[in-house]
């Protein structure tokens, strides 16, 4: 049997009692993304294309 996922919160959050955020886990070589008003609606993927995704977000190349 598997560990339970230890849930953090994103820096990016807003801190305090607020219920918005985003969490990450990470479990072996998956990370686990939720949104804490939907926890059981989950996004798995490895670090290569978390990076690609973070990265692409950080220099605004998403189209609107």
């Amino acid at each position: 049997m598997s560990a339970p996922l230890q849930w953090q919160k994103s820096t990016f959050s807003g801190g305090g009692s607020s219920e918005d955020c985003v969490e990450l886990a990470a479990a072996n070589t998956a990370i686990h993304l939720r949104e804490s008003d939907d926890p059981a609606a989950l996004i798995t993927t490895s670090p290569t294309p978390l990076r690609a995704l973070l990265s692409t977000l950080k220099a605004g190349r998403l189209a609107p």
